[in-house]
């Protein structure tokens, strides 16, 4: 098989969708089909380029800018057109939100092989940046015609497709296919990754937007003044974040760790004793990053989103706690739950035996190999 993944960005560019296209990439180019990926570079940059990231050819497109998280490139049309030319793809592998794929559309080569479009996330028409709503309804014609040509669906939780209003005229073609994450040898714990060596050391990770919640979780841990937290990541929030840590009297024990490297990273999940996502909607689709911590035996906290995935992800009192999200009481509480150190050990034991079971890489590209094959005959 020739397989091209057309996305918003790849390997270094870090995010949950990233890292489980890189992986899925490498996986099925281990199995001996060909894979390549067109996407974006990073905002800001106007060149466009094409090189070989462990074996994957990438080609990432010049990209002017992408405001509300949506990268405008207009010379992508063309450099989908030399893609589909020089890759000969059999299959294209949609991974949507993204406006630049609505470039299919008039394309007559990319008529010729079957989509599979991956749903991620919705947009949802009420979100709070009135810049998302607006956008969202010149976006939805598209979309819709995209999801209406895919010879497939897929989404990352039966709770996210049966909660999406967009997917529901295309139930009939959708499948479920889980994210997974693939197994690693984590590094010595490093002690000095956190502020400092007494309470409990809480990590969490991801792009510092309002909607992950981190400033309710912030407020949380005013309460909880043994936690000790270091939150990895970087984005528009940052300066909020920092200010309102100060304001609760917190930022002598939160470490705003920034973008960090793979090995930095997993050094952190070593040395952690549990893991948070107080993520806010479902904007937060599914959750990679508590794989990332099931994998690595920390017992996780995370927010009970209606229409997410998180619940299918975590057991609530058996691989972690859930709360309901935005409330910083709740949260608190489950934090000084944790305090806890058998009861962490005993929800970490249970969320490694849970991701072996249900949630490794090998399971989900196994999947994911299968709808190729179904998809060709």
């Amino acid at each position: 098989m020739r397989i091209l993944h057309l996305g918003k960005y790849y390997a270094p560019e870090r995010g949950g969708i990233e890292s489980y296209t890189q992986a899925l990439c490498e996986w099925t180019l281990a199995q001996g089909h060909a894979v390549a990926a067109l996407v974006h570079q990073r905002p800001g940059t106007w060149r466009t380029t094409r090189e070989a990231v462990d074996g994957i050819e990438v080609r990432r497109v010049a990209c002017i800018a992408a405001p509300v998280y949506t990268p405008v490139s207009p010379t992508y049309p063309f450099e989908l057109s030399r893609a589909l030319a020089d890759f000969a793809p059999g299959l294209l592998h949609l991974h949507l939100p993204n406006p630049s794929c609505f470039a299919l559309l008039a394309s007559a080569r990319a008529q010729r092989v079957p989509w599979i479009v991956h749903w991620h996330s919705d947009i949802p028409p009420d979100a709070p940046d009135w810049r998302l709503r607006t956008g969202y309804r010149v976006y939805k014609p598209f979309e819709q015609a995209l999801l209406k040509r895919a010879a497939a669906v897929v989404a990352t939780s039966d709770a996210y497709l049966n909660a999406s209003v967009a997917l529901a005229p295309w139930r009939a073609k959708a499948r479920v296919i889980a994210l997974g994450a693939g197994d690693v040898v984590l590094p010595p714990p490093r002690r000095d990754i956190w502020p400092d060596s007494d309470g409990v050391r809480w990590l969490a990770v991801g792009r510092l937007s309002h909607y992950k919640g981190f400033d309710v979780l912030l407020r949380a841990l005013a309460d909880v003044p043994d936690a000790r937290l270091v939150i990895v990541g970087e984005g528009e929030c940052a300066n909020e974040l920092r200010e309102t840590a100060a304001k609760c009297g917190v930022a002598g024990r939160v470490r705003f760790a920034g973008a960090v490297d793979e090995a930095t990273l997993l050094a952190a999940y070593a040395s952690a004793d549990a893991f948070v996502l107080p993520s806010l909607n479902r904007g937060e689709a599914f959750g990679l990053v508590l794989l990332e911590a099931m994998r690595a035996r920390l017992p996780v906290v995370a927010s009970a989103i209606e229409g997410s995935g998180i619940g299918e992800v975590v057991n609530d009192g058996d691989s972690g706690l859930l709360v309901p999200p935005g409330n910083a009481a709740a949260l608190a509480a489950a934090l000084a739950r944790m305090r806890d150190a058998d009861l962490r050990a005993r929800m970490g034991a249970r969320g490694r035996e849970r991701f072996e079971a249900s949630f490794t890489l090998e399971r989900s590209a196994q999947r994911w190999l299968q709808l190729y094959q179904d998809v060709l005959r």
